[in-house]
Protein backbone atom coordinates (compact mmCIF):
# COMPACT_ATOMS: atom_id res chain seq x y z
CA UNK A 1 0.00 0.00 0.00
CA UNK A 2 1.16 3.50 -0.77
CA UNK A 3 1.55 5.96 2.09
CA UNK A 4 0.93 9.68 2.28
CA UNK A 5 0.68 12.39 4.94
CA UNK A 6 -2.46 14.50 5.26
CA UNK A 7 -2.42 17.28 7.85
CA UNK A 8 0.12 15.35 9.89
CA UNK A 9 -1.72 12.04 9.61
CA UNK A 10 0.01 8.99 8.17
CA UNK A 11 -2.36 7.31 5.70
CA UNK A 12 -2.03 3.96 3.95
CA UNK A 13 -4.03 3.75 0.71
CA UNK A 14 -4.24 0.84 -1.71
CA UNK A 15 -5.18 3.41 -4.36
CA UNK A 16 -7.63 1.25 -6.28
CA UNK A 17 -9.89 4.14 -7.21
CA UNK A 18 -12.21 2.08 -9.38
CA UNK A 19 -13.23 -0.03 -6.36
CA UNK A 20 -15.49 0.66 -3.39
CA UNK A 21 -13.52 2.21 -0.54
CA UNK A 22 -13.16 0.69 2.93
CA UNK A 23 -11.97 3.04 5.67
CA UNK A 24 -10.22 1.14 8.48
CA UNK A 25 -9.90 2.72 11.93
CA UNK A 26 -7.51 1.09 14.39
CA UNK A 27 -7.35 0.30 18.10
CA UNK A 28 -5.51 2.18 20.77
CA UNK A 29 -2.11 0.50 21.45
CA UNK A 30 -1.99 -0.63 17.81
CA UNK A 31 -1.90 1.32 14.54
CA UNK A 32 -3.07 0.99 10.97
CA UNK A 33 -0.78 -1.99 10.42
CA UNK A 34 -3.30 -4.09 12.38
CA UNK A 35 -5.31 -4.12 9.13
CA UNK A 36 -2.48 -5.43 6.92
CA UNK A 37 -4.11 -8.86 6.75
CA UNK A 38 -7.48 -7.38 5.80
CA UNK A 39 -5.88 -5.12 3.19
CA UNK A 40 -4.10 -8.08 1.61
CA UNK A 41 -7.32 -10.09 1.48
CA UNK A 42 -9.21 -7.11 0.05
CA UNK A 43 -6.81 -6.56 -2.86
CA UNK A 44 -8.75 -6.45 -6.10
CA UNK A 45 -12.08 -6.27 -4.24
CA UNK A 46 -11.88 -2.97 -2.35
CA UNK A 47 -9.80 0.15 -2.06
CA UNK A 48 -8.50 0.18 1.51
CA UNK A 49 -7.70 3.47 3.28
CA UNK A 50 -6.06 3.27 6.72
CA UNK A 51 -5.09 6.40 8.68
CA UNK A 52 -3.08 6.33 11.89
CA UNK A 53 -4.80 8.47 14.51
CA UNK A 54 -3.01 11.61 15.66
CA UNK A 55 -0.46 10.85 18.37
CA UNK A 56 -0.29 7.20 17.29
CA UNK A 57 1.56 5.11 14.76
CA UNK A 58 3.46 7.23 12.23
CA UNK A 59 1.16 10.25 12.55
CA UNK A 60 2.17 13.57 14.11
CA UNK A 61 2.54 13.57 17.89
CA UNK A 62 -0.06 15.14 20.15
CA UNK A 63 0.22 18.84 20.96
CA UNK A 64 -2.07 18.56 24.01
CA UNK A 65 -2.25 16.21 26.99
CA UNK A 66 -5.44 14.60 25.66
CA UNK A 67 -6.70 13.76 22.18
CA UNK A 68 -10.49 13.41 22.25
CA UNK A 69 -12.61 11.14 20.11
CA UNK A 70 -14.17 14.24 18.58
CA UNK A 71 -10.74 15.51 17.54
CA UNK A 72 -9.94 12.12 16.01
CA UNK A 73 -13.21 12.29 14.09
CA UNK A 74 -12.27 15.75 12.81
CA UNK A 75 -8.97 14.31 11.60
CA UNK A 76 -10.66 11.45 9.79
CA UNK A 77 -12.99 13.90 8.05
CA UNK A 78 -9.92 15.86 6.90
CA UNK A 79 -8.50 12.67 5.38
CA UNK A 80 -11.77 11.85 3.64
CA UNK A 81 -12.06 15.33 2.18
CA UNK A 82 -8.45 15.32 1.00
CA UNK A 83 -8.98 12.00 -0.77
CA UNK A 84 -12.35 13.04 -2.17
CA UNK A 85 -14.18 10.12 -0.55
CA UNK A 86 -17.88 10.85 -0.17
CA UNK A 87 -19.13 7.25 0.03
CA UNK A 88 -17.33 4.43 1.79
CA UNK A 89 -17.54 1.45 4.14
CA UNK A 90 -16.03 1.56 7.63
CA UNK A 91 -14.28 -1.27 9.46
CA UNK A 92 -13.31 -0.20 12.98
CA UNK A 93 -11.77 -1.80 16.05
CA UNK A 94 -12.17 -0.57 19.66
CA UNK A 95 -11.13 3.12 19.73
CA UNK A 96 -11.71 3.08 15.99
CA UNK A 97 -15.30 2.16 16.74
CA UNK A 98 -15.67 5.19 19.03
CA UNK A 99 -14.58 7.37 16.12
CA UNK A 100 -16.65 5.43 13.57
CA UNK A 101 -19.90 5.99 15.46
CA UNK A 102 -19.25 9.72 15.62
CA UNK A 103 -18.26 9.81 11.95
CA UNK A 104 -21.37 7.88 10.89
CA UNK A 105 -23.59 10.27 12.84
CA UNK A 106 -21.93 13.26 11.17
CA UNK A 107 -22.01 11.82 7.65
CA UNK A 108 -24.88 9.34 7.57
CA UNK A 109 -25.30 9.51 3.80
CA UNK A 110 -21.65 8.63 3.21
CA UNK A 111 -21.53 5.40 5.22
CA UNK A 112 -22.39 2.40 3.06
CA UNK A 113 -21.80 -0.17 5.81
CA UNK A 114 -20.28 -0.30 9.26
CA UNK A 115 -18.31 -3.11 10.90
CA UNK A 116 -17.53 -2.62 14.60
CA UNK A 117 -15.08 -5.07 16.20
CA UNK A 118 -14.42 -5.09 19.94
CA UNK A 119 -16.26 -1.78 20.08
CA UNK A 120 -18.91 0.04 22.08
CA UNK A 121 -20.58 3.44 22.22
CA UNK A 122 -20.68 4.14 25.94
CA UNK A 123 -18.38 6.16 28.13
CA UNK A 124 -16.07 4.33 30.51
CA UNK A 125 -18.06 3.45 33.66
CA UNK A 126 -16.94 5.37 36.77
CA UNK A 127 -15.43 2.32 38.45
CA UNK A 128 -13.34 1.45 35.39
CA UNK A 129 -12.46 5.09 34.79
CA UNK A 130 -10.91 5.22 38.26
CA UNK A 131 -8.98 2.05 37.49
CA UNK A 132 -7.79 3.11 34.03
CA UNK A 133 -6.93 6.77 34.69
CA UNK A 134 -3.55 5.88 36.25
CA UNK A 135 -2.65 3.92 33.11
CA UNK A 136 -2.14 7.09 31.06
CA UNK A 137 0.05 8.61 33.77
CA UNK A 138 2.08 5.41 34.02
CA UNK A 139 2.57 5.39 30.24
CA UNK A 140 3.81 8.99 30.33
CA UNK A 141 6.36 8.13 33.03
CA UNK A 142 7.60 4.63 32.26
CA UNK A 143 6.35 3.66 28.83
CA UNK A 144 5.20 0.10 28.20
CA UNK A 145 6.97 -2.47 30.33
CA UNK A 146 6.58 -4.87 33.24
CA UNK A 147 3.17 -5.23 34.83
CA UNK A 148 1.69 -2.44 32.71
CA UNK A 149 2.65 -4.25 29.50
CA UNK A 150 1.08 -7.49 30.70
CA UNK A 151 -2.08 -5.63 31.74
CA UNK A 152 -2.40 -4.15 28.25
CA UNK A 153 -1.82 -7.54 26.65
CA UNK A 154 -4.67 -8.94 28.77
CA UNK A 155 -6.88 -6.04 27.66
CA UNK A 156 -6.07 -6.43 23.98
CA UNK A 157 -6.12 -10.23 23.59
CA UNK A 158 -8.28 -12.93 25.13
CA UNK A 159 -6.88 -15.50 27.54
CA UNK A 160 -7.50 -18.31 25.05
CA UNK A 161 -5.39 -16.54 22.44
CA UNK A 162 -2.60 -15.63 24.87
CA UNK A 163 -2.37 -19.19 26.20
CA UNK A 164 -2.61 -21.03 22.86
CA UNK A 165 0.79 -22.52 21.95
CA UNK A 166 -0.15 -22.27 18.28
CA UNK A 167 -0.47 -18.48 18.65
CA UNK A 168 2.69 -17.97 20.71
CA UNK A 169 4.65 -16.41 17.85
CA UNK A 170 1.87 -13.96 17.05
CA UNK A 171 1.36 -13.05 20.71
CA UNK A 172 5.09 -12.46 21.13
CA UNK A 173 5.10 -10.18 18.09
CA UNK A 174 2.16 -8.13 19.43
CA UNK A 175 3.81 -7.89 22.86
CA UNK A 176 7.00 -6.64 21.23
CA UNK A 177 5.06 -4.08 19.18
CA UNK A 178 3.23 -2.73 22.24
CA UNK A 179 6.42 -2.73 24.35
CA UNK A 180 8.02 -0.47 21.73
CA UNK A 181 5.28 2.17 21.95
CA UNK A 182 6.54 5.60 23.07
CA UNK A 183 5.57 7.41 26.25
CA UNK A 184 4.11 10.10 23.97
CA UNK A 185 1.08 7.83 23.48
CA UNK A 186 -0.31 9.05 26.82
CA UNK A 187 -2.58 11.78 25.32
CA UNK A 188 -4.26 9.20 23.09
CA UNK A 189 -4.74 6.90 26.08
CA UNK A 190 -6.39 9.72 28.04
CA UNK A 191 -8.73 10.48 25.14
CA UNK A 192 -10.00 6.92 25.01
CA UNK A 193 -10.34 6.54 28.78
CA UNK A 194 -12.19 9.86 29.15
CA UNK A 195 -14.41 9.50 26.08
CA UNK A 196 -17.99 10.70 26.29
CA UNK A 197 -20.94 8.45 25.54
CA UNK A 198 -22.12 8.19 21.95
CA UNK A 199 -25.06 5.86 22.66
CA UNK A 200 -27.52 8.59 21.75
CA UNK A 201 -26.01 8.77 18.25
CA UNK A 202 -26.73 5.15 17.38
CA UNK A 203 -30.37 5.52 16.22
CA UNK A 204 -29.31 8.09 13.61
CA UNK A 205 -27.00 5.60 11.84
CA UNK A 206 -29.02 3.86 9.14
CA UNK A 207 -26.21 1.95 7.44
CA UNK A 208 -26.20 -1.85 7.72
CA UNK A 209 -23.87 -2.84 10.55
CA UNK A 210 -22.05 -5.95 11.71
CA UNK A 211 -21.02 -5.92 15.38
CA UNK A 212 -18.31 -8.46 16.24
CA UNK A 213 -17.84 -9.25 19.94
CA UNK A 214 -15.56 -11.73 21.69
CA UNK A 215 -16.75 -13.54 24.79
CA UNK A 216 -13.35 -12.85 26.43
CA UNK A 217 -13.31 -9.12 25.70
CA UNK A 218 -12.72 -7.43 29.05
CA UNK A 219 -12.19 -3.92 27.64
CA UNK A 220 -15.54 -3.78 25.81
CA UNK A 221 -17.60 -6.63 27.33
CA UNK A 222 -20.29 -8.49 25.36
CA UNK A 223 -23.09 -6.54 27.06
CA UNK A 224 -21.67 -3.33 25.61
CA UNK A 225 -21.80 -4.83 22.11
CA UNK A 226 -25.40 -5.88 22.76
CA UNK A 227 -26.17 -2.24 23.59
CA UNK A 228 -24.74 -1.13 20.23
CA UNK A 229 -26.80 -3.71 18.34
CA UNK A 230 -29.94 -2.62 20.17
CA UNK A 231 -29.27 1.04 19.37
CA UNK A 232 -28.47 0.70 15.67
CA UNK A 233 -31.50 0.42 13.36
CA UNK A 234 -29.95 -2.22 11.07
CA UNK A 235 -27.37 -4.28 12.95
CA UNK A 236 -26.48 -7.91 13.39
CA UNK A 237 -24.33 -9.41 16.12
CA UNK A 238 -21.58 -11.98 15.66
CA UNK A 239 -20.32 -13.31 18.98
CA UNK A 240 -17.04 -15.21 18.97
CA UNK A 241 -16.31 -17.77 21.67
CA UNK A 242 -12.80 -17.74 23.09
CA UNK A 243 -11.88 -14.43 21.47
CA UNK A 244 -10.96 -11.21 23.24
CA UNK A 245 -10.74 -7.58 22.22
CA UNK A 246 -9.00 -7.95 18.82
CA UNK A 247 -11.00 -10.30 16.57
CA UNK A 248 -9.17 -9.54 13.30
CA UNK A 249 -5.86 -10.45 14.94
CA UNK A 250 -7.01 -13.31 17.15
CA UNK A 251 -9.10 -15.12 14.53
CA UNK A 252 -8.11 -13.62 11.15
CA UNK A 253 -8.96 -16.73 9.11
CA UNK A 254 -12.58 -16.54 10.29
CA UNK A 255 -13.10 -12.84 10.81
CA UNK A 256 -11.52 -11.20 7.77
CA UNK A 257 -13.45 -13.24 5.15
CA UNK A 258 -16.77 -12.64 6.91
CA UNK A 259 -16.09 -8.92 7.29
CA UNK A 260 -15.26 -8.55 3.61
CA UNK A 261 -18.28 -10.61 2.57
CA UNK A 262 -20.53 -8.44 4.73
CA UNK A 263 -19.09 -5.27 3.20
CA UNK A 264 -19.48 -6.66 -0.32
CA UNK A 265 -23.10 -7.65 0.28
CA UNK A 266 -23.90 -4.25 1.75
CA UNK A 267 -22.18 -2.55 -1.17
CA UNK A 268 -24.31 -4.43 -3.67
CA UNK A 269 -27.42 -2.65 -2.43
CA UNK A 270 -25.90 0.79 -1.70
CA UNK A 271 -25.22 3.68 -4.10
CA UNK A 272 -21.82 3.39 -5.81
CA UNK A 273 -18.82 4.84 -4.02
CA UNK A 274 -17.02 7.79 -5.58
CA UNK A 275 -13.46 9.01 -5.22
Amino acid sequence: MATTTIDGLHVRDSGERDLDAVLCLHSLFLDGSMFDGLAAAAAGRFRVVVPDFRGQGASAPAETDEITMEQCTDDVETVLDALGLDAFHVVAQSMGGDVAVRLAARRPAAIRSLVLLGSSARAEPPEQLAEFEPVADAVAVQGFSGELLETIMAIMFGATTREDPARATDVARWREQIAALPRELAPAVRGVIRRSSAVDLLPSIAAPALVVSGTEDIARPPAWADEVVSGLPHAELWRLEGIGHSPTLEAPDRVIPRVLDFVETAGATAPPARA
